[in-house]
């Protein structure tokens, strides 16, 4: 299949909300997505950018994103973030979320970064052995630790 990997534009956010939902679909969480299209713009293409992304396109339509922004180790300096990497239901298998990767470990070295790093759900067998195969290091004895928006706010309040 022919795809084009570039850099996502602004019209482009439609289309990664899309995906976005789409996942949150697929991880069972239809209802949890609340960013928006005027969210995506403000803080991907402002003066000061919060994450930068790639987009996959088969025949002009989206099919595919990887949506990354830069963090800090204070063990290892400069890290880059890899939020989501999505390829849409229907495309998957086609070589597609190699070509996004692929452009994300480029985008990585680029920037001189020290380390790559991101989350995947335990029980997404094909994306964890997809990740192994390409070398990345699936640290299963981690555990991903928030404080949501409710959670911030009665933090804040017993402060």
């Amino acid at each position: 299949m022919n795809f084009t990997i570039r850099v996502a534009e602004k019209g482009d956010m439609t289309a990664v909300l899309n995906l976005i939902n789409e996942l949150a679909v697929f991880e069972k969480e239809p209802d949890a997505v609340e960013v928006t299209v005027n969210d995506l713009v403000n803080y991907g293409f402002s003066n000061n950018p919060s994450f930068h992304c790639f987009v996959a396109e088969y025949h002009t339509k989206i099919v595919g994103i990887a949506l990354v922004y830069m963090r800090f180790s204070t063990w290892k300096g400069a890290v880059l973030h890899l939020e989501d990497l999505i390829v849409s239901q229907d495309m998957r298998g086609q070589g597609l979320g190699t070509l996004l990767l692929d452009e994300v470990v480029k985008y990585g070295n680029q920037l001189g970064v020290k380390r790559i790093s991101w989350e995947v759900l335990d029980w997404n067998e094909s994306a964890i052995a997809f990740y192994e195969k390409k070398g990345a290091n699936v640290m299963r004895d981690w555990n991903v630790v928030q404080l949501d928006e409710n959670a911030i706010k009665a933090y804040i309040s017993k402060l």
